[in-house]
């Protein structure tokens, strides 16, 4: 059994409903979600945008290997209408982003986990640490607490609560 965390997000349309739908797609189709964060909310990273973004991370235990994963979870996007284009940052209905997979190191083309990206980027780290603080990077060798505090990100992040 592998263990992927996911970071799920969205800043169009219903932004609770795409990523319920999403989480509900993902327990269907990838595995058994054993973990999920609270709603978190920002405003866009790397763009410019006037709509915040809902961010939430999950854990699912799953059969599939970290490519059919991405499959699947490419395929949940484009399904929910994300529409990919060559500008790298944009408005989404859904984002789908695998964080960690196992405590794998994976190099390739169409696939880097952990994220790149993930120490920068205060609204993946926040939902990250609710759910599991003492995870550790396998590249960076911190928690994800560690890693939180450590993030010079000043993107203002707020939980919301249900």
């Amino acid at each position: 059994m592998n263990r992927c965390i996911f970071l799920l997000g969205s800043n169009l349309g219903d932004k609770e409903k795409n990523i319920s739908d999403a989480i509900s797609e993902i327990s269907q189709q990838v595995g058994i979600i054993s973990a999920k964060s609270h709603y978190y909310e920002s405003g866009a990273w790397g763009f410019e945008s006037s709509q915040s973004f809902y961010n939430l991370a999950l854990i699912s235990e799953t059969i599939l290997d970290a490519d059919k994963t991405l499959e699947t979870a490419l395929m949940i996007e484009k399904i929910a209408g994300r529409i990919r284009t060559k500008k790298y940052y944009t408005d989404r209905i859904i984002d789908i982003d695998i964080l960690f997979f196992n405590y794998q190191i994976i190099y390739k083309t169409h696939l880097i986990v952990p994220h790149p990206l993930l120490i920068e980027r205060k609204f993946a780290l926040s939902p990250l640490c609710e759910i599991c603080p003492d995870f550790v990077h396998p590249v960076f060798n911190k928690t994800i607490q560690e890693l939180l505090h450590l993030c010079k990100d000043q993107t203002v992040v707020k939980k919301l609560t249900p």
